[in-house]
């Protein structure tokens, strides 16, 4: 079992100090980005207060989506609408800490969760996949699949965006990802070893003279080689 959970919030700002957490949706895929079950989509009481200090554009967003409506007739609390998200995940991905959350800009969908549904966010694993990076990525080096993405819809309604997140990350793996069954081990292995054979030749001092490994290289070209060559981080 290889199932990836998505989840979105809708919240009344990007700050989980201060903000609080409006709408919480999931929906569970396989490893082919196929759907598998209903999913769930909670709308979460929140304090008038709380809405009062949206800044103006998140306000209107809310309001025009049909959120904040939604959000005064609720009655669910945060801690229920926890418990109800994390027994759906559990009944599709009954191992804990093995599924990674996805979405888009899942960072700041995750801060909230470790804010608000803490039980939650311990249950998925530490990895995220977030397709923010695929676009960003994509927009870099393909230009061409980037501008003709699909165009979102969602309205700013969290299970609405979940599908188009599933729906984007597909659209990119079709695009811009080597299509399967990828390459042979042969030809991987190949790409293995001239790529650290070209990290390390762009690791070597520009110039053998004395205290030359020591100075910054004044080469734009060398400079541009030397950042993007810089290691990953460990994830």
């Amino acid at each position: 079992m290889d199932r990836l959970v998505w989840i979105d919030c809708e919240m009344t700002g990007l700050d989980p100090a201060s903000d609080v957490l409006l709408e919480v949706a999931c929906l569970v895929t396989d490893g082919e980005l196929n759907v598998v079950g209903d999913g769930t989509d909670l709308v979460i009481a929140a304090p008038e207060a709380a809405l009062d200090a949206m800044v103006p554009v998140v306000k209107d967003m809310h309001e025009t989506s049909g959120l904040t409506a939604a959000v005064r007739a609720s009655t669910l609390s945060v801690a229920e609408a926890e418990r109800q998200i994390l027994a759906y995940v559990r009944s599709l991905v009954p191992e804990n800490r093995r599924a990674p959350l996805c979405g888009n800009s899942i960072a700041t969908d995750r801060s909230f969760l470790a804010r608000y549904m803490p039980e939650l966010d311990g249950y998925l694993h530490y990895r995220m996949i977030d397709v923010s990076s695929v676009k960003e990525l994509a927009r870099r080096w393909y230009p061409r699949a980037y501008y003709a993405a699909p165009v979102k819809h969602g309205g700013h309604r969290a299970l609405a965006d979940i599908r188009e997140s599933i729906e984007e990350l597909r659209y990119y793996r079709r695009t811009v990802f080597v299509p399967q069954p990828g390459p042979t081990t042969d030809e991987a292995r190949a790409a293995s070893v001239e790529i650290r054979a070209e990290t390390d030749a762009a690791a070597q001092p520009a110039s053998s003279g004395s205290g030359a490994a020591d100075q910054p290289s004044l080469d734009p070209a060398t400079a541009e080689i030397t950042d993007t060559t810089q290691p990953a981080p460990n994830v």
